[in-house]
């Protein structure tokens, strides 16, 4: 078998695990707001976890490796912040009141002492779940991208390498597949749509190896990967603080969410210490 193959062949296993995930999450069934209350808190515990402990530490390394100390932590930082930004500005132009289907209707009506009166329309749950499921499918493909281009590389270049690093992405990409299509499934009813965000998401993966194969492969450095590494775990912890436990709490289970995070972060911990 030759390299390029069998480095692609690891990237797209570490990939297809997202869909391993979502499959997993959609066993339950859909009346079940412990079981969301409990993804979603879980989901953010992994999306905080990775971010902190692994995708914002290995991006200081490379920034340091090619800026030096001082350097280096400043554009880190500068990066997770700016991550943030991006995200943030993403949701704000994407404001839930120019999708119509995000408003409940409501009529007027007249009160007592012959007034009209026209309550406030309400933001429907089931919309803003399925956005939170959309922005995470988008933080975890853009988070795969660059991270199957480093499983292809070294998979090219230290294939003995390349096994537990696949072993490891792969551990943690099935609770991101749980991340993208729990929120999604929850809100639309359909398992379908669920799978395919969740498996779209993943397949981010192989196509960063794709990419990087056909046109990056020369241009790809530590300060690239620095720089995209700090701003997803920017965009990831904004996500799980802005719309995973948001979500969850929403559902009245404020506890179970919180229980969730901690399970998730455990998880993502033994992953990473399995694979040392």
């Amino acid at each position: 078998m030759s390299s390029v193959l069998f480095a692609f062949l690891l990237t797209l296993f570490a990939g297809l695990a997202t869909g391993v995930g979502s499959l997993l999450a959609l066993l339950t069934k859909r009346t079940n707001t412990k079981f969301l209350a409990v993804s979603l808190g879980f989901s953010a515990g992994v999306m905080i976890y990775v971010s902190m402990i692994e995708i914002f530490v290995k991006a200081k390394e490379s920034l340091i490796a090619v800026l030096g100390e001082k350097g280096g932590n400043w554009v880190t930082v500068a990066g997770f912040f700016g991550g943030m930004l991006v995200i943030a500005l993403i949701d704000k132009f994407i404001p839930e009141k120019e999708n119509p289907h995000e408003i409940k209707k409501v009529e007027c009506y007249i009160d007592e002492n012959g007034n009209e009166v026209c309550p406030v329309p309400s933001h429907d749950p089931k919309a803003k779940l399925l956005r939170t499921g959309l922005f995470t499918a988008l933080a975890i493909a853009i988070h795969n991208f660059p991270e199957g281009l480093a499983t292809f590389i070294s998979g090219m270049q230290e294939p003995s390498l390349a096994i537990p690093i696949a072993m490891a992405i792969a551990i943690h990409n099935v609770p991101e597949g749980v991340a993208v299509s729990v929120p999604v499934f929850f809100s639309t009813g359909s398992k379908k749509k669920a799978f395919v965000y969740s498996f779209l998401s993943g397949l981010s993966e192989p196509l960063g190896a794709l990419v990087g194969f056909t046109i990056l492969r020369s241009f790809v450095n530590d300060m690239t990967f620095g720089v995209v590494f700090a701003m997803v775990a920017g965009i990831m912890v904004f996500i799980s603080l802005d719309e995973l436990l948001p979500s969850a709490r929403e559902y009245g289970e404020a506890h179970l969410s919180i229980y969730g995070l901690i399970s998730g972060m455990v998880v993502m911990a033994l992953s990473l210490l399995l694979f040392m």
